[in-house]
């Protein structure tokens, strides 16, 4: 069969690929900053024959191989600020400055580092196995997930009309469930949209011995943190998920003075725009009345960023993926009851743009089921075998499931 054998031919490349993870490993980048990983992207992209272009701070590369689908692949660039703590050989010792100036330690923590070795090593795939599918396979990688904005950047950048119009959008990521060598597919809502919500409430400063001359922030904020607990239990349907958590509330530094600002920092999870904008339409409206109720002398400020859209699976293409999966990987390789998840991803800005369905699916980390070190974590490091080749198969088989030629 044509997908076996392109899935046989990483072998050739599997040193290679393990040299390339470990490079990426240990030379990071933070979000929209991508600079030295997005070179490497093109130059490979380019010696594989791939027609490549830069767009909104990513790199797509464009493989045209006779009549068929198009298939877009993605897979997202970015590291965050975090001191690696992972005791691997080829661990991060990088700092880099962020977009604020700052100085920051930066470890691929969250399994970019694979997203990218899977992505060139099925673009290698593809291109050197032009016999078996006929079609356009377009490789895709993207800056700046981790800011919720790296996808847009590309759609702003003209991202639509300047590559092929796809038919079908793909995405993975690296992740504690399944475990490593397994892939996991939800049909329908998968992640959640997100978006961080900051307030600045304002009230009048005094001595803490004469707080009746106040307009005390400390109080109202308390009060308006109390109260957004009950719009998830009060106005949210149970059936619907939804996730109000407050991270944050800074107001002033001195135990006998009343400040005059307070700041409350939100984070909020849905999987629909509808309860979002439920969501941060009760924030307002809770956080203007409790506001007035205070005799604050001046209306609340909002800033509402790191907006993120749910990830919502096409049911009739994530099935025929399953279907692909447990063909060509083995039915013991995919989780038989993958469940969504309340974690957020900006991916599906893309195969919106082209207004296209899409899937985004799960690779599992770890073989293990104690002492499991989530995204996120310093300590974060997954199996690099065989997570490394789990990942790249599992691209080769999205991307075939529709170039295959049929014989």
């Amino acid at each position: 069969m044509s997908t076996e054998k392109v899935l046989k031919s990483i072998e050739k490349i599997a040193k290679e690929q393990e040299d390339f993870y470990k490079y990426l490993h240990s030379h990071p980048e933070l979000s929209m900053e991508e600079s030295n990983t997005a070179n490497m992207v093109c130059e490979k992209l380019v010696s594989f024959g791939y027609d490549v272009q830069r767009i909104g701070g990513g790199i797509v590369g464009v493989l045209k191989n006779g009549e068929g689908k198009t298939v877009l692949y993605r897979a997202d660039m970015d590291a965050l600020p975090i001191k690696e703590m992972s005791n691997l050989p080829y661990a991060s010792s990088v700092t880099q400055k962020n977009l604020k100036g700052e100085m920051v330690p930066v470890m691929h923590a969250c399994g970019h580092d694979f997203h990218v070795t899977a992505g060139i090593g099925a673009a290698w795939a593809m291109a050197n196995n032009k016999d078996e599918w006929s079609g356009t396979y377009i490789a895709l990688f993207q800056p700046g997930e981790e800011l919720g904005c790296g996808s847009q950047s590309m759609v702003e950048d003209g991202l639509v009309e300047k590559i092929p119009h796809p038919d079908i959008a793909f995405a993975q990521h690296v992740l504690v469930a399944p475990k490593s060598g397994m892939v996991g597919v939800y049909p329908g809502p998968f992640l959640s949209t997100a978006a961080s919500i900051d307030i600045k409430v304002y009230g009048k400063g005094s001595h803490g011995s004469m707080p009746h001359l106040s307009v005390d922030t400390v109080v109202l904020a308390a009060n308006i943190v109390t109260r957004l607990q009950t719009i998830v239990a009060r106005e949210i349907n149970p059936m619907d998920m939804a996730v109000l958590t407050v991270g944050a509330l800074n107001a002033g530094d001195t135990s006998n003075i009343i400040p005059q600002e307070a700041v409350i920092k939100i984070n909020i999870r849905a999987y629909t725009d509808e309860v979002r904008e439920h969501l941060i339409e009760a924030i307002k409206r809770t956080v203007k009345a409790e506001c007035t109720a205070s005799r604050s002398p001046k209306d609340p400020e909002f800033k509402i960023y790191n907006e993120y859209p749910p990830t919502i699976n096409d049911k009739e293409a994530a099935f025929k993926l399953q279907e692909a999966f447990k063909k060509y990987l083995g039915e013991d390789r995919v989780e038989k009851d993958y469940q969504p998840m309340s974690a957020s991803e900006d991916f599906s800005n893309i195969p919106n743009a082209f207004g296209i369905p899409y899937v985004f699916w799960g690779f599992g980390a770890y073989n293990k089921k104690e002492d499991i070190l989530p995204n996120h974590n310093p300590a974060f490091a997954p199996d690099l075998h065989p997570t490394m080749e789990t990942g790249t198969e599992a691209a080769i088989v999205a991307a075939m499931s529709y170039l295959e030629k049929m014989t």
